[in-house]
């Protein structure tokens, strides 16, 4: 673009909107969560290659910490990352999963509240990859996206006939 106060406004633009999604994400994952009533179900999951609810939440918090704290100064894959512990079904209950999950998020939220629409050009590292800041955000809410559809379809799933709807309900026939 020539006139940089223009691309400043696109990325303040876009961060609005991106953070928007992501909280849209977050609040659609925690009504899917909170339909399940049994904490045990939140560790069911339908095979043993499939991660159950509680994982996948673990998995989460455990990228967004990773991935954005000191976003703008270190690589997003943190050594003490312990990617392959998040695959285990530690979580015992529901007050314990939303505070892996609010921990994670909170992260995650501030880390996007502290950048500006100058940032989203700069240079990141992912796994020693670099990425635009814009890159990263998409990479993320591609990933993210993925996770919280998988913990919505889990949700349902273990609800049968007494899933509630997230978004507009089908028309029944009569």
């Amino acid at each position: 673009m020539d006139n940089p106060s223009n691309a400043q406004d696109a990325g303040s633009l876009y961060l609005q909107v991106a953070t928007a999604k992501f909280k849209e994400l977050k609040q659609s994952a925690e009504k899917a969560i909170a339909q399940i009533s049994d904490d045990v179900k939140l560790n069911w999951a339908p095979n043993e290659e499939s991660n159950s609810i509680a994982v996948i939440v673990k998995h989460i918090s455990g990228n967004m910490i990773s991935r954005w704290t000191d976003f703008l100064t270190s690589d997003g894959e943190k050594p003490g990352r312990d990617r392959d512990e998040e695959f285990e079904g530690t979580i015992e209950s529901r007050e314990e999963l939303l505070a892996v999950w609010n921990r994670g998020w909170d992260v995650f939220l501030q880390t996007l509240s502290d950048l500006t629409g100058e940032d989203m050009l700069r240079t990141v590292y992912i796994r020693q990859q670099p990425h635009t800041v814009l890159e990263a955000i998409e990479r993320q809410m591609s990933h993210y996206s993925s996770h919280v559809g998988q913990i919505i379809y889990a949700a349902k799933m273990i609800q049968g006939d007494d899933w509630q709807t997230l978004t507009i309900p089908r028309k029944k026939k009569a």
